[in-house]
């Protein structure tokens, strides 16, 4: 599978899980919640400043994101 689809499944879980709207992410990055959304679908990838950001705004760790740990590692 595609890694920017993989990430954006696990971005989108994560999301709802902390309970955010696409539009509230994306405005913890700076971006419209259209764009957010192309991140989701696996449009678009994300840099390190937005990778950093969303795992602290959903409290997961970066190797659950990027699907190197099944373990989603709430700090």
């Amino acid at each position: 599978m595609d890694l920017k689809i993989e990430v954006g499944k696990r971005l989108a879980y994560c999301r709802k899980q902390a309970g955010y709207t696409q539009k509230q992410a994306g405005e913890a990055v700076n971006m419209t919640q259209p764009n957010y959304a192309r991140y989701e679908r696996g449009v678009y990838e994300l840099n390190y400043y937005q990778i950093k950001t969303l795992c602290a705004l959903f409290d997961v760790s970066s190797d659950y994101l990027f699907g190197l740990s099944k373990d989603i590692g709430r700090n």
